[in-house]
């Protein structure tokens, strides 16, 4: 008999980050004086209590992205330890300005923290989509990009991000690696030993490169910290100078960073990720996958090609 799971238990197993995020904020609040959340309505129905117990420190600013990173913005510059959550295309792509501005220009420390990634959410249409958040935001200074590659990933990233001070951005996803492979730390995590070149596997995808490439001769490097960028181990652990990465985002976003990190060493770079061109039929998450070559069989193609096997 197939097993009925209730309405919590399907959310918590589809949406496990966001999940997790709404429990360990709530926590977070609870434990630090300092800690604040503004929120935009989206999850607002997760966090009932300390909207309740803490109105002073938990904000729901209604459908106002552009408020909230300014009220962010206020709270940072009062002292505060503030957090701001809604899909990543209103937290980041609408509010640009106000992030540009009120964060990076009053050199002030804030926590960004989005759900829906790249097509997460591509039932609701291109509205609720953003692939270029990760790109756009790259645009400004200073910031940390975590993209973690579970709920557990996700935990240790905000927990890292409230005791500190700077800028950070944690971008969850309803994508996710059946294991944990990064505790903490900016440093890459290397999933496999090869010798006929690298593959960086962003996040959530990292199970699916693995499984792409488990019988290539290649290393695997785990990177939910995309920014700032681990050059010491990609120089560390290099074979041949063939690299290629895997980011759930828009495609070549990171190809600068790693030239930079090889500006000595004539290198080959191939970005697989989410393609410029918009698909208008809006279809399912997994049918994203596969239309962008992200998922298995896709990568296994791009990655033999590369590598000449």
């Amino acid at each position: 008999m197939k097993k009925v799971l209730t309405w919590d238990q399907r959310f918590a197993e589809i949406n496990a980050m966001r999940q997790r995020f709404a429990v360990v904020m709530s926590d977070l609040i609870r434990e630090k004086d300092n800690v604040a959340l503004v929120l935009a309505d989206i999850t607002a129905e997760r966090f009932s209590d300390v909207l309740r117990d803490f109105p002073d420190r938990v904000i729901n600013t209604g459908i106002r992205e552009q408020l909230m990173i300014d009220m962010a913005g206020g709270l940072a510059l009062s002292g505060m330890r503030p957090f701001a959550h809604t899909f990543a295309s209103f937290l980041i792509e609408r509010p640009f300005e106000q992030i540009k501005i009120s964060l990076n220009h009053q050199n002030v420390g804030a926590v960004l923290v989005s759900a829906g990634a790249s097509y997460d959410l591509s039932v609701d249409g291109r509205t609720h989509q953003s692939p270029a958040d990760v790109a756009l935001l790259n645009t400004l200074a200073d910031w940390k990009i975590i993209v973690p590659g579970n709920a557990e990933e996700a935990e240790y990233a905000l927990r890292i991000a409230a005791n500190d001070t700077g800028l950070y951005y944690i971008r969850l996803s309803t994508e996710t690696n059946k294991q944990t492979y990064w505790s903490g730390g900016n440093s890459f995590t290397v999933l496999r030993t090869g010798h006929q070149g690298t593959v960086i596997a962003v996040g959530p995808v990292a199970d699916r490169v693995l499984e792409a490439t488990e019988d290539l001769d290649i290393t695997v490097l785990y990177a939910p910290v995309i920014s700032p960028f681990d050059s010491v181990t990609l120089r560390n652990t290099l074979s041949v100078p063939d690299i290629a990465i895997v980011e759930p985002y828009l495609e070549g976003t990171t190809a600068h960073t790693i030239s930079e990190a090889l500006s000595d060493v004539s290198h080959r770079i191939l970005s697989i990720g989410v393609k410029r061109q918009e698909l208008r039929q809006f279809g399912t998450p997994a049918e994203h996958i596969q239309a962008h070559g992200l998922d298995t069989h896709g990568l296994r193609e791009r990655l033999s090609r590369f590598y000449r096997y």
